[in-house]
């Protein structure tokens, strides 16, 4: 058993001696000719993944979150599907702070986890981008390559007092990764994670794709991250 001072090296410790305990997922390759201007419906066809851990939350709330992801020979395609109570919206400008409505993100890693992009929506779909070894030290992308994602959602609210069901769709350019030269995935693989948060929404919550052991609110956390291979 790990004393207290030594917790935070056990945790990874444990997370790397047992590969079973990191999520992974096979991403599909979608060509070309295959592709039409409504992603949506497209990624409505692929297999979701459940964003399913609760982090750092002891009250019952528990929004119901899942994604799709397939790729292409240019981006990534990316979709959202959210259940909450009450969300928030009050950020439009892009880099806001967006993790303080009702949100969702993208942490992706080249190079194992050394540095990675986080990307994040709001329901409004308004983005952020930032890129880094850690956090604090982050760099933010510039707006005009923030703004080559393309984004649409779709809101509805349902019959259920203050549930409100979410939609949002990315296509991700990899011209969006400016510190990387992507050019191909085929027959690759990424370290990635995928959350759910609202810090300042009326329930506040986090959640996450591949299970973090932290003891406070933090996300930036590559040694959490699951794989992501491309098929």
């Amino acid at each position: 058993m790990c004393s207290d001072t030594q917790m935070s090296a056990c945790v990874v410790y444990i997370t790397l001696k047992f590969p079973s305990m990191i999520k992974q997922f096979d991403c599909q390759f979608i060509p070309d000719e295959k592709l039409t201007n409504d992603v949506s419906s497209l990624l409505n066809e692929y297999p979701r993944q459940a964003i399913d851990n609760l982090l750092w939350s002891d009250n019952g709330y528990f929004p119901q979150v899942e994604f799709s992801m397939a790729y292409t020979a240019h981006s990534f395609l990316l979709k959202y599907f959210v259940k909450e109570k009450y969300p928030v919206a009050t950020h439009t400008q892009v880099n806001d702070l967006v993790y303080k409505d009702s949100c969702v993100e993208f942490f992706v890693s080249f190079d194992n986890g050394a540095n990675y992009y986080n990307l994040e929506f709001n329901c409004l779909g308004t983005p952020y981008g930032a890129y880094g070894a850690g956090n604090p030290g982050r760099a933010e992308l510039p707006v005009d390559v923030v703004n080559q994602i393309k984004v649409s959602t779709f809101i509805n609210d349902v019959e259920i007092e203050g549930v409100t069901e979410w939609e949002i769709s990315l296509d991700i350019p990899f011209s969006v990764f400016i510190y990387e030269n992507v050019t191909s995935l085929k027959s690759t693989a990424c370290k990635a994670n995928f959350y759910k948060c609202g810090d300042e929404t009326p329930e506040p919550h986090y959640l996450s794709w591949n299970n973090i052991l932290s003891s406070r609110p933090n996300f930036h956390v590559p040694e959490f991250f699951g794989s992501i291979k491309f098929m």
